[in-house]
């Protein structure tokens, strides 16, 4: 049995902020919020991982961190968009003010070394986000879209030190986190 992985950015120290942006959808019938505690970027989801392979991909992680050539940062996170459209709603995320540059070079280089593993490519443009919640039905989708519209929340700034190989633990009260292994900028 694989490991569900995927390489990220946590937003540690940020849950309180995401907590205030997760708030101002109180309401919407059909949200699901994801954990504050858990709030990440995923900068490339891989998926099902044999173990045997971790030793090859952290050494590929480790190696396109240097690819990037990135810098720690800082990122500002604050904005509400949805995907795939307002029109049907499946996910609720917070953008970047700053800081998305930095995490799509990042991205870039660990799409380039896992796709060169064997991991399947993007399907869809890298957009930095953190989701902080899931439609399970349109109950409350105009609540939901008239938030988005309307209001540009803050949701805190974080210094961007690592990024972090991470495996998402499905349970019967949605996923939790285990850091893996930690890049360090």
């Amino acid at each position: 049995m694989g490991k569900r992985l995927f390489v990220g950015v946590d937003l540690d120290g940020l849950a309180d902020e995401v907590v205030a942006v997760q708030e101002r959808f109180a309401g919407a019938s059909g949200l699901n919020f994801t954990d504050p505690e858990g709030a990440h970027v995923t900068l490339k989801f891989l998926g099902d991982t044999d173990p045997d392979r971790l030793d090859e991909l952290t050494d590929e992680l480790a190696a396109a961190v240097d690819d990037a050539g990135v810098d720690p940062f800082e990122c500002e996170f604050d904005g509400l968009g949805v995907f795939p459209a307002l029109d049907y709603i499946s996910v609720v995320w917070v953008g970047t003010r700053s800081g998305g540059e930095e995490l799509t070079r990042l991205h870039e280089a660990v799409e380039e070394r896992t796709t060169a593993m064997g991991f399947d490519a993007e399907d869809h443009e890298f957009t930095p986000h953190v989701t902080i919640a899931r439609m399970d039905h349109a109950g409350g989708k105009e609540l939901v879209q008239e938030t988005v519209r309307e209001s540009d929340p803050d949701a805190g700034r974080l210094a961007v030190e690592e990024i972090r190989l991470k495996e998402s633990v499905l349970g019967p009260d949605g996923p939790t986190y285990d850091t893996v292994e930690r890049f360090p900028l």
